[in-house]
């Protein structure tokens, strides 16, 4: 059972988030108005996801976000498209836009978990084996080794301390920045397009805007390398 925390100054925001846990089977979420009851509410309670709200009285989600030393995988809730790309680089796993569906929600909610059941295989990459195997890498977990052909890799999300690789079989959650990532993942191969994302080139089939889509998934171009974005896919 996931520890689910709501943050929202709107009661009826409040009331449907609950509603949509109490369908997925999750029941007992701990629910606020405002960032300080909440706070203390965090540091006396073990949180699973947090589930906040960006405008708000007194302290707004963003800053509540950044104050918080080791905060808990966090989906944001708003009303304002633009909080997209702020939110990523805060390192939140899903940005929720109000209003907010059932089938939305679920999405959001199967992000969590998979990212958290992941999280717990502790599965790290094998960086000695890389420069002789120009063409794929190993991730251990456990005491399998699994092979990770860089042809299968669409794009690398960044969350915190642990990267999410998305391939085409489905996810793989390792401990280790984007930055490190980049040191790994051949540059011929893979350009980051946002503080939070590195997206195979290949992969790049269709740019809405600032935004790489790639199948359901938007990945966000950030400002600071669309330039070189646009680069890469007209050459």
């Amino acid at each position: 059972m996931l520890q689910c925390v709501i943050i929202d100054d709107e009661p009826l925001a409040r009331g449907i988030l609950e509603e949509f846990l109490q369908k997925s089977g999750i029941t007992g979420a701990a629910s606020f108005a405002n960032a300080r009851d909440a706070l203390a509410h965090l540091q006396t309670h073990e949180t699973d996801v947090l589930f906040l709200d960006i405008e708000m009285p007194e302290m707004n989600g963003i800053d509540f976000l950044k104050s918080l030393a080791q905060p808990p995988v966090t989906v944001f809730t708003t009303a304002y498209r633009g909080y997209a790309f702020e939110g990523y680089e805060l390192g939140v796993i899903d940005f929720l836009l109000k209003p907010i569906s059932y089938a939305r929600f679920g999405h959001a909610l199967d992000k969590v978990r998979d990212f958290l059941q992941l999280k717990e295989q502790n599965t790290n990459l094998e960086q000695n084996l890389t420069e002789e195997k120009p063409d794929f890498i190993f991730v251990k977990s456990g005491v399998q080794r699994v092979r990770l052909a860089f042809d299968d890799i669409a794009y690398i999300q960044g969350l915190k301390d642990y990267a999410i690789i998305h391939t085409g079989a489905g996810k793989v959650v390792i401990k280790g920045s984007v930055k490190a990532m980049l040191e790994i993942f051949p540059p011929a191969r893979f350009l980051r397009v946002h503080k939070s994302f590195i997206v195979g080139i290949d992969k790049i089939r269709r740019i809405e805007r600032n935004r790489i889509v790639w199948g359901n998934h938007q990945i966000p171009i950030g400002r600071n390398y669309r330039e070189e974005v646009m680069q890469v896919i007209t050459q």
